[in-house]
Order: structure tokens, then sequence, then C-alpha cells
């Protein structure tokens, strides 16, 4: 069965400036159920990321006139985290080291037909997807933890303001909520805010 058939086509966007290649490369992996677009240069590519496209994964050649395809893949970064594998004509250590530095997520020397290109295709997306969830766990976590401390915060704000122990306080935010039908994290944000904005008027 197609890697691609049970979901909507994954978006590839190729990078390469030999034309052959690209229209090699599109016809096999149109075939293997990708939507593929093409650029023939890192600023075409820039461009086209810069406009709001959002591929699943950029194949990259590494080896192009002008800039090449490690300053783009240093780039992809600050583009919503875009994933990338890069391809070379060259099998080197060093840019081997370059890529994975640059956070490639499959390192493939040319000539590469399409059979050997879309397992490590898939294996690139696989990791991406791994890295996705990483990284919404981690924004998850970290919300979490600047609502324990705002809620901690607005506590002492209400022990200071009421003359209460730390329990009561915490039991005062807790009903409040309630009746008001927030959440404690809104409440505390709430608290801490009225209090800069009062010491601001001060």
């Amino acid at each position: 069965m197609n890697a691609n058939a049970l979901s909507k086509p994954r978006y590839l966007l190729l990078v390469d400036d030999d034309r052959l290649i690209l229209m090699i490369l599109v016809q096999g992996l149109t075939l293997a159920g990708y939507r593929v677009s093409t650029a023939e240069s890192v600023d075409d590519a820039e461009a086209m990321l810069a406009s709001g496209e959002r591929p699943d994964l950029v194949v990259l050649d590494v080896n192009m006139p002008g800039r090449n395809g490690l300053e783009l893949a240093a780039r992809l970064r600050s583009f919503d985290h875009v994933p990338f594998m890069l391809l070379t004509a060259y099998s080197d250590v060093e840019i081997a080291e370059q890529a994975a530095s640059c956070g490639a997520l499959g390192y493939l020397v040319k000539p590469v037909d399409v059979p050997q290109l879309v397992p490590a295709i898939e294996a690139a997306l696989a990791r991406a997807a791994e890295l996705r969830g990483l990284r919404t766990t981690g924004q998850q976590l970290q919300q979490a933890l600047d609502s324990e401390r705002d809620i901690s915060i607005a506590i002492g704000i209400t022990m200071v303001q009421y003359r209460l122990a730390r329990k009561p306080a915490f039991e005062l935010l807790r009903k409040t909520a309630r009746s008001q039908r927030r959440s404690l994290a809104e409440l505390a944000l709430d608290i801490i805010t009225a209090a800069e904005t009062l010491n601001l008027g001060t």
C-alpha cells in the first residue's frame, strides 16, 4: 500500500539547481504519492517559504552556485522549524558533520534514485513528527510551569493583602476562581496584573 494513501499527500519541496534531476525526482515522487514543489536556488526556496509555504520536508542539494544548501539549512529553523534532509554529490565527512549540526534529518550522496530516496524521506518525516511532539510537550510543560509560578505569586499577594496563611490564601483563590467559572491560572494572572498596575501607580 502507498505510504501516503491513508492521508493527504505529504508536501515536499525539492531544492536543486539541476533541472534534469528535479524533473526526474518530481516525476518519481509524485508517482510515489507525494505533492512536490521545486526551487532551483536558495533564494527561490526562501521566497517560497517567506510567502507562507510550509512543506512537510525540504530535500536540499548542498552544492549549488551562489548560496549553497547549508546556508538555507541554517535558515530553515526560523521558518517554523521546517524539517529538511540534504543531498550532496560528495561523500564528505565534514559535510556530513555540518548536516548533522544544522539539524538535517537525513543525508544522501548523489546519484539518488526514487526507490532509494522514498525510504529516506519516510524516515525523515517520522523523525520530524517525533521532534514536533517533543517541542509541543516542551511548550506544554513550560506553560504548566508558568501557571504554577503565577499561582504561587498570586497566593503570596493574597497572603499579604488579606493577612492569611498560605493554605487559606490558596483556598480563597480557588473558591473565587470557581465562583467566577475561571481557571486558577487566569485568576492568578489577573491578580498579578492588578498588583503590578497598582505598583506602577504609586
